[in-house]
Formats: C-alpha cells, structure tokens, sequence
C-alpha cells in the first residue's frame, strides 16, 4: 500500500511539473526585479532566470495561470512565451564546396567563373589558408593597418570548440546560458564555424578568420540541435553587454519577433555593441532577430555576385557578404564547408572587429565605417543593401 501511495505522489509531482509553463515578464519601468519575487509567488510562480539588462524575469508559472493573471500584478509590464524553438537550419547547396583561395584560384584559371576577383600579392603558404569569402572581403589588404588587434567578439551561438587549434590562441572565455554554467563548448559545430571565419588565427595552417587577432567569447545559447528558448538568447546578450563586448555577432534567426528580444538587442546598442545578425535561409523577409533596427543585418552571396538562393532579403538588409560553400573550423578540430547567411554573417563581425580596431567606437560609427567601405555588385537594395564591403576601405 505505501508502495501505491508513493508511485501516485511521484505521478502527480511528475504531472505538475510538466504542467508548468514558463514566462518572461518584463517589469514596469519603476520597478525592479526584487519587489517581483512576492507577486509571482502569489500565483505559484518561481523565478528561474533574472534578466536585469531588460528589467525582466523568466517564471516557472503552473499550466493554469493565464496570461491575463499574470497581468494582474502591479509590477508587470508584457508578459511573453519563453518558447523554445529552431534556431539555425541546415541549408543544402547543390555545387560543390569550394573552400580554399587556392580551389578559387584553380577555377578561375580554368576560366569556370565569370567575376573578377582582385588577388592579394602573398606568398603562396599565406594563400592557402584564405578561405574565399575571407579573401572576397579583401581582407588581406586591410591587415596591415588592422588585425582587429583587442577587440573583444561575442559570437551568440552553439558554442565554441576552444580546443581547436585555430581558435585557441584568440578564444578569451565565455558562458553558457543553456545550463547556465561557465561551460560554453560547442555541441553542436555551427558556433565554430561562425568563430573560424571571424577570427582564426594566421598560423599557415587550416584557414585564417577576416579580424585574426580579434578576441573570442562564446555565449552558448543554443543546445545540441541548434534549439533554444528566447530567455537563453536574451541571457547571452546580458552576458556579452555585462562583460563589455564591443561586437556580438548572432548566426541565428527566426520568423516571429519578441518584445523582449527586441530589447535585449536595444539595449546591447546603448552599450555601445555593434550586432551583426544573419538575415535568415527562407528566401523570404528578413528574420528576426536581424529584423531590429539596431542589428545590422546580412544576407547572402555567392562567388559569382549573386545573391544566394536561400538568402531572406528585404529593405532591412544593410550588407551582402559570402555565404556559400563557405570553408571553417568546425567542432573536433576539423574543417567544413557550410552555406547559410549563418555563413554571411560572421564575415560582417569581422569587418565590424576592424573598423572597430581602426578607431571606430560606437554602433553607429562602426555602420557609416561599412557603409563608405561597401559597393554594389548589381543586386537590388533588398538584396544587397548598401552592397559588399571591401575591408581595404575600412580606413
């Protein structure tokens, strides 16, 4: 019989658990995260995540509670599903990868491709190591003034492998939002690669990033699927204002906004952070977070100027940059070919990394610095933008 009593206390602990649904809810202008803690609990809520950067907390409410309670009490402003959902896609591109600016060289000798591509005077060993998107940016030219020496990078993502050989010498920390521990290596392999093409090191080995001395920060907020909820992303935007970033750059995106996210992204530009996102896979409007006015958002291109297939596009998008069959560190050690304004994204950061490096400091500097260094490869504006940066430019 006390065998029964347990199994049925047990089932109905389970049972409410699984039946607690969790909020972020932002608090009034004049009220602070302390006087919220008597008022949840009033409505059997328990905070879980404080997020002090927007004035909000994420609550653990029970399945009954509805929104219109919650409404309720005096401190709360909005009230928001802390959902969690897809955050990267996996994008399939048909040609086959070209990695490296020897393969680019190679083809362009073989007279496969129909752009004009200015070739940096370095010594072949150097050669080797640029990936094309780096070496499309021009990135080369513009290390002798810049190498995005200090600047400190948050890449909002999976994570970071740290270990890699050509991450470890920039990679200076980070944290995990998704656990909430100080553990941010990459699961998942998407945050490496974002990290390689902003800043690998130039070591003659693998590939080099377009700002390789830039330092590296992972906030993990995304688990081993590439999923999250929106309190992770908003926790590691907190993190990266906290600890004074000066660029985040966030490869992830979805079709739905968010007060909160919004926020969190508002109040990484008073901080003085430039956020640069990627403007989505789904051929359609430009995802969120990219959508905000404060992010600086990317689409993608290919190697022959063209706008990629899968690209979002639409009168946010403030530049194009190199997101096909684009060659990176990935998790393990290793190295892949990847496509996606994921892919885009992180070539933007890097230039942010060396305008910032160059002496620009605020959000707004950083964006006039791209825009003087961008020109049109021919696409519309809700392609491209203000176009494609050329970081020789970035003066």
């Amino acid at each position: 019989m006390r065998k029964i009593i347990l199994f049925i206390a047990a089932f109905f602990f389970m049972a409410s658990m699984a039946a607690a649904s969790q909020k972020i809810v932002m608090l009034k202008s004049d009220k602070d995260i302390k006087m919220s803690r008597d008022e949840v609990s009033s409505l059997g809520g328990k905070i879980v995540r404080e997020l002090p950067v927007i004035n909000a907390v994420v609550v653990q409410f029970p399945d009954y509670i509805k929104d219109a309670e919650i409404y309720t009490l005096p401190s709360v402003d909005k009230v928001e599903e802390d959902t969690y959902r897809k955050w990267i896609e996996e994008t399939s591109f048909s040609s086959n990868p070209l990695p490296t600016m020897e393969s680019v060289l190679n083809n362009i000798k073989e007279g496969n491709y129909s752009f004009d591509l200015e070739i940096p005077k370095i010594n072949p060993e150097e050669q080797k190591e640029l990936p094309w998107g780096v070496n499309k940016v021009n990135a080369y030219e513009a290390w002798n003034n810049t190498q995005g020496e200090g600047v400190r990078v948050a890449i909002i993502d999976t994570g970071i492998d740290y270990n890699h050989p050509d991450l470890k010498p920039n990679y200076k920390g980070g944290y995990n939002a998704v656990k909430q521990n100080n553990d941010p290596l990459d699961d998942q392999g998407h945050g490496t690669h974002v990290a390689g093409t902003i800043g690998a090191v130039r070591d003659l080995k693998g590939v080099a990033g377009v700002a390789p001395k830039a330092e590296l920060y992972s906030a993990k907020v995304l688990d081993s699927s590439g999923s999250g909820q929106y309190s992770w992303i908003i926790d590691g935007i907190q993190w990266a204002i906290n600890n004074k970033m000066q660029v985040i750059n966030m490869s992830l995106g979805g079709p739905s906004g968010s007060d909160a996210l919004k926020a969190a992204i508002d109040a990484a530009y008073k901080a003085g952070i430039t956020v640069v996102c990627a403007a989505g896979n789904d051929s359609g409007p430009v995802n969120y977070p990219a959508k905000y006015e404060n992010a600086i958002a990317v689409s993608a291109s290919d190697i022959n100027n063209k706008i990629a297939y899968f690209s979002s596009r639409g009168p946010e998008i403030d530049f194009i940059a190199p997101g096909v069959s684009v060659y990176s560190t990935y998790k393990g050690g290793v190295y892949k070919s990847l496509s996606g304004t994921s892919m885009a994204s992180p070539h933007v950061a890097g230039l942010a990394a060396l305008a910032v490096s160059a002496g620009y400091k605020t959000p707004d500097q950083v964006r006039t610095a791209l825009k003087k260094a961008a020109s049109s490869i021919g696409l519309s504006a809700n392609e491209e933008g203000n176009g494609f940066i050329n970081a020789a430019l970035i003066k």
